[in-house]
């Protein structure tokens, strides 16, 4: 066997391949005994033709396909290793037949789409820009409230009418033009008033009712409902009263700091709120701004990159995109249905997105393998550690449950996180231009 590999573009190589006479003979010898049952030769039980035989009756070329296609499963992979071929897609065969015999060597040639050259531009000293998280007091103020509702308590209401923020519960029966619809009835429900739940004016118009007392509300369903039959029809709603109730929340003191932290006053609890969300808005500048000069570095780059890598990265896309619909109990059937999508429009969509993520990561590699950047143990460790912390188990147990190939995933990821270090060290980061002006604002 021989082969040699000769570039003919930034992204394919043509791969001249020979095929020992022997091992030519030996995959003729196994297709014959395979396909043998299934050819149909006068005079014989299926199955027992000689060889000889069919090959009379339909030429010895009759087995050449398969005995090639054979020893190209059992050898192809072992040739891309040997020859340090990255193939991104299945090669494209050419063989002249007509030249083959059973008893020579059988010549070829595999053209493969491989990983692209990437002709880098300018990878450091870049200036990007980001919209830059800040912790705001509205975000302090949402995330204390978050806690607060949790040690709140319920209380039922006897001695006043229907308030808004009060959670009811009721009975109804809706009504079009005198004429019950499927879902508008109910016994036993519970609504907050002011949480917009129902049709515009539901919630309104119970405010000031009492405890058992019925009214009839006069509501008109939306123009884009999703009822066809009920978008933009007037409708009367026959409402009771079941009971009202409240919720008391805690006054922000340390006696609530104590009860929903390991804080023992209101102050010391409140900074460690904000720690925590500036911990994480720092996170969040520190990906944008590696994104950003990632996607940089990506523009000023030249990548011819194979269409086969684009549908693998598409692929990724839609496949994520299905597990978190399944996590929020959606299946991609129901999701293309509501839609009007087919999968292949749904692919299309995202064919930009798929060709920018490939770029960017093609371009990163280059920028590692230019820089002769390799990460140490301790920075392997690091993102163990940061994707154990993640999903709240322990580095150890992380690690017992990878495959090698997983593991190798993480040496890999190192290298990037080691590589945008690089890149951010010479870069200049500048807030957006919006979010300067909103900052002289915030300062005025």
């Amino acid at each position: 066997m021989s082969c040699t590999v000769e570039k003919i573009s930034s992204n394919q190589v043509k791969m001249n391949i020979t095929i020992p006479a022997e091992d030519f003979a030996k995959g003729i010898d196994k297709s014959y005994r395979a396909l043998r049952g299934r050819i149909n030769v006068p005079g014989f039980r299926r199955g027992k033709a000689p060889r000889a035989v069919i090959e009379r009756l339909y030429g010895k070329e009759v087995f050449y396909e398969d005995a090639v296609n054979d020893w190209l499963e059992s050898n192809y992979a072992g040739l891309l290793d040997e020859h340090d071929v990255r193939a991104v897609d299945q090669p494209k065969v050419d063989i002249d037949w007509s030249a083959i015999k059973p008893d020579t060597d059988v010549a070829m040639t595999a053209v493969v789409y491989v990983y692209p050259d990437v002709k880098l531009g300018e990878y450091k000293n870049l200036t990007v820009e980001i919209s830059r998280e800040k912790v705001t007091d509205a975000e302090i103020n949402a995330r204390i409230e978050r806690d607060r509702a949790k040690v709140s308590r319920v209380e039922e209401v006897l001695d006043r009418p229907v308030q808004e923020g009060d959670t009811v519960n009721l009975d109804y029966a809706g009504t079009v033009d005198g004429v019950a619809f499927d879902g508008g009835t109910a016994e036993g429900q519970t609504l907050t008033i002011g949480s917009h739940q129902f049709i515009p004016g539901f919630e309104e118009q119970m405010v000031g009712m009492c405890v058992a007392e019925e009214r009839d509300l006069n509501v008109t369903f939306p123009e884009t409902y999703h009822a066809e039959n009920l978008a933009g029809k007037a409708a009367v709603f026959h409402v009771k009263v079941n009971s009202i109730s409240k919720t008391e929340l805690p006054e922000l003191d340390d006696e609530f700091a104590a009860d929903v932290s390991d804080f023992t006053n209101f102050a010391d609890y409140r900074q460690s709120i904000v720690d925590e969300l500036q911990k994480k808005a720092d996170e969040n500048n520190q990906t944008a701004a590696e994104n950003a000069v990632a996607d940089k570095a990506a523009e000023n780059a030249e990548v011819d990159i194979p269409q086969a890598m684009i549908n693998d990265e598409v692929n990724n896309i839609l496949r994520s995109m299905q597990m978190q619909m399944a996590y929020q109990g959606i299946k991609m059937e129901d999701y293309l249905k509501w839609t009007g999508m087919t999968v292949e429009q749904l692919a299309a969509q995202y064919q930009d997105e798929a060709k920018r993520r490939v770029k960017t990561q093609l371009v990163l590699e280059a920028i590692r393998e230019a820089e002769g950047i390799e990460a140490n143990e301790d920075e392997v460790e690091a993102e163990y550690a940061r994707q154990a912390e993640s999903n709240g188990i322990e580095v150890e147990k992380l690690k017992e449950s990878l495959t090698d190939a997983q593991k190798e995933n993480f040496k890999n990821a190192a290298n990037v996180v080691k590589t945008l270090k690089l890149m951010l060290e010479t870069a200049t980061v500048n807030d957006r231009p919006e979010e300067k002006e909103e900052n002289k604002e915030d300062e005025a």
